[in-house]
This record gives structure tokens, C-alpha cells and sequence, in this order.
């Protein structure tokens, strides 16, 4: 077969491929393909997770969860984030959804081109939060978490509890595969959204206790920290 003869059917074959894809399947590669950026001014910081453009639009970071008021790192979060964006132009890149249900902004936002969602994460105030699926930037938040348990600060700090070698979760249940008993009073165990449990009894060795959380809306992962803050272990399902 001549050579022009085989360009023609590699062609023919590429052409095939492409039109037995489905619309939406080219529209998602387009998307990934070509990422475009809006410029905005950072006017307030909301909390660790949401901040407000001079425009009054209300900016979600996209892929992030920061603890809620009241709770632990909640103003450590708020300022960190205040310190490094407040009144500064940063780039903001959207996601495969614009909107939360709260109806705020749901972006990426970007200062001199460093990913801060991942940023917070890294320093520990943050947790990945993939609620519509692993975005386009989802491997750089799992890596800022990995940065962020090598460092042990903030939401990473190593439990020092005797149990934590021996305690282990399989989907909706703590078991104590410890020779000993624990006291799990005031540990708390969340999903990667806001949902969370604090426990408020002991195992006994070999013991179990069943939890309820959401893993459907919320990505697969849970964390559970000890009554000292210190991380126990965290568990991708």
C-alpha cells in the first residue's frame, strides 16, 4: 500500500473515532483542554473557604472544606486566608459546576499563579472536598493533603494516642482492634463535607461502634481526629 494511501486511512479512521463520540463526551475534552481565567479583586474574607470579589459576588474555593465557626482552626483559617488574598487581584478558574447550592461562585482561585485552594490544604486548614467528582486540579489537592500529613500541622497533626495504632473504620463502623479498651469520648469522625459524629462512649477491646455518615454527596473519605485534635487516621472508600 503507498504511503498516501495509509494517511488517507489513518484520516478516515481518526474521523470515525471522533464521530462515534458523543457531544458531550468532545465537550468535556474541550473543557479540560482549555482552561480560561477571570481576574477579580478580593474584597472580604467570608471564612477559610469563601471570600467576596469587589464585584459582591460570593467565590466557594472549589475542592476545599475549612472548619465552620466554632470550631477548631475555623479563625487560624479565616486569617490565613485574609492574609495572603485580602485586597490583592487574584485569577479565578471555574469548575464543571459554576454554582453551589447556596448559589455562590464555585471556583479555583489562583495568586501569581499558585493554586490557593491547594494552598490551604497544604497548611492543614483545609481537607479535599470533591462533592461532583475529582475536578481537574483533584490530583494537586490529594498531593497537598500528602504535604500536609508529612508536615503533621494543623488538621494533619499525628494523634499521640495509644489506640490509634489499633483503631481502624470500615465504612460505618470504629472497631478497637486494640488489647485494651479506649476511650473515644469526644473524637470526632466527618466526611469530607460538613457532616460529623462525636462519639461520647469507650470500646472495649475488640469492640465496635457503628456511625451513619454520608459518603453519596460528600466524596468517599472519612477523618477522624482524637479529643485533642490529633489526627487518628483517614480512609478513602
Amino acid at each position: 500500500m503507498k504511503v498516501k494511501q495509509i494517511d488517507k486511512l489513518i484520516i478516515v479512521l481518526l474521523l470515525l473515532m471522533i464521530f462515534s463520540l458523543n457531544y458531550s463526551t468532545i465537550d468535556s475534552w474541550l473543557s479540560n483542554l482549555v482552561h480560561e481565567r477571570e481576574t477579580a479583586v478580593v474584597s472580604r474574607i467570608i471564612d477559610g473557604d469563601t471570600i467576596e470579589t469587589s464585584e459582591g459576588i460570593n467565590i466557594r474555593l472549589l475542592g476545599i472544606n475549612t472548619p465552620e465557626r466554632g470550631e477548631w482552626l475555623y479563625k487560624e483559617a479565616k486569617e490565613y486566608l485574609s492574609g495572603i488574598l485580602l485586597n490583592k487581584s487574584v485569577e479565578l478558574e471555574f469548575g464543571k459546576e459554576k454554582r453551589d447550592k447556596y448559589n455562590r461562585t464555585l471556583a479555583y482561585v489562583f495568586l501569581n499563579d499558585e493554586n490557593v485552594n491547594a494552598k490551604m490544604i497544604e497548611k492543614g486548614f483545609a481537607n479535599y472536598y470533591f462533592y461532583s467528582g475529582q475536578e481537574v486540579y483533584g490530583n494537586d489537592l490529594v498531593k497537598a493533603w500528602e504535604i500536609c500529613l508529612d508536615n503533621r500541622i494543623n488538621l494533619c497533626e499525628s494523634s499521640d494516642n495509644l489506640c490509634k495504632s489499633c483503631i481502624s473504620i470500615n465504612t460505618n463502623i470504629i472497631i478497637n482492634n486494640c488489647q485494651f479498651s479506649c476511650d473515644i469520648t469526644n473524637w470526632t469522625i466527618k466526611n469530607e463535607g460538613r457532616e460529623k459524629i462525636i462519639f461520647n462512649q469507650t470500646l472495649n477491646r475488640n469492640a465496635a461502634a457503628e456511625f451513619n455518615l454520608d459518603l453519596s454527596n460528600s466524596g468517599g473519605t472519612i477523618f477522624l481526629w482524637d479529643n485533642q485534635h490529633g489526627l487518628v487516621l483517614w480512609k478513602k472508600f
